[in-house]
């Protein structure tokens, strides 16, 4: 596509190429090391499903409970985009339904706003360079979203690693709730080499209630207190380790898919702006930084 940013880095042992596509979310098409794809290829043939690649999501990261939330005193209502138990999340409702104030009707109960108003939206490409890219997008425009802000997302890619960096900031003097991270898809492991501290328990719908537990064995759909690094190990080759890092504590793992693994940092759990809120206002924006490395 005319949209796509291709960052390349090389050194003596290997070439690698990263496609970043700003006008699908600003999201990551592939990585690619000597040949080998580092991230899940879609499987849908729909370029806008969520199920493949790695896009950033602001400003919220997974699902808001059918898309309501209470901020200052105020009552917000989202449209929703995803129905579950439909597929791997976002876009499943065309056109998303309106958000509703009141008592909820039965079919909405399992209605949400997923992964913030940025992922399948065109992004714009302000500054590009052959490792870096730098790209922006309105919050608002999408889903109902009534706070004006701005998401920014820089990546640069080196031979043996990748560096991302997203923030949310404040527009025209707006405060609101704010959950970012992304969501990478990444082909199927062999191993994973997880260590987390804490789970957050889950209801019915599958959303923390809040509570921290034991971590059970997996496979998970499920966001961790988490204070490692996250390793996916396979038997070949070339790109044997896959490492993720990032500082944050919040992580999302779901290694329930037969063809990938996801894992995703994020600043929150999901539904953040009900469970666990964090504050963006101006001169006060939300950062997150992720790095991607592999040997």
């Amino acid at each position: 596509m005319s949209d796509d940013v291709v960052l390349i880095a090389t050194d003596d042992r290997r070439e690698v190429r990263m496609v970043v596509s700003a006008a699908l979310g600003g999201r990551l098409r592939q990585i690619d090391v000597s040949g080998v794809g580092l991230l899940a290829e879609p499987i849908t043939g729909d370029a806008h499903s969520t199920g493949w690649g790695s896009f950033p999501m602001a400003p919220w990261a997974g699902r808001i409970r059918n898309g309501r939330f209470t901020f200052q005193g105020r009552d917000i209502a989202l449209a929703v985009n995803h129905q579950d138990g439909d597929g791997t999340g976002g876009g499943t409702l065309d056109p998303p339904r309106p958000g509703s104030h009141g008592a909820l009707r039965g079919e909405d109960r399992d209605r949400h706003a997923i992964h913030g108003t940025t992922f399948n939206r065109p992004w714009t490409v302000n500054e590009v360079s052959n490792t870096v890219v730098e790209m922006s997008c309105d919050l608002t425009g999408a889903l109902d979203w009534p706070f004006a802000g701005i998401a920014r997302q820089s990546i640069s890619l080196a031979p043996d690693g990748a560096d991302f960096t997203m923030s949310v900031e404040s527009v025209d003097d707006s405060v609101f709730p704010a959950s970012i991270g992304w969501h990478p898809w990444f082909a199927k492991p062999d191993r994973l080499e997880f260590e987390p501290v804490a789970m957050y328990e889950q209801d019915r719908a599958g959303l923390p209630t809040g509570r921290l537990i034991e971590v059970p064995d997996g496979p998970w759909d499920d966001c961790f207190v988490n204070h490692q690094p996250i390793r996916l190990h396979y038997d070949r080759e070339v790109v044997s380790t896959v490492t993720v890092t990032s500082p944050v504590d919040h992580w999302v793992v779901y290694d329930q898919p037969a063809h990938a693994t996801c894992i995703e940092p994020q600043t929150g759990p999901p539904d953040a702006p009900t469970v666990r809120p964090k504050l963006v206002a101006p001169g006060y924006p939300l950062r997150i930084t992720m790095h991607i490395g592999w040997g």
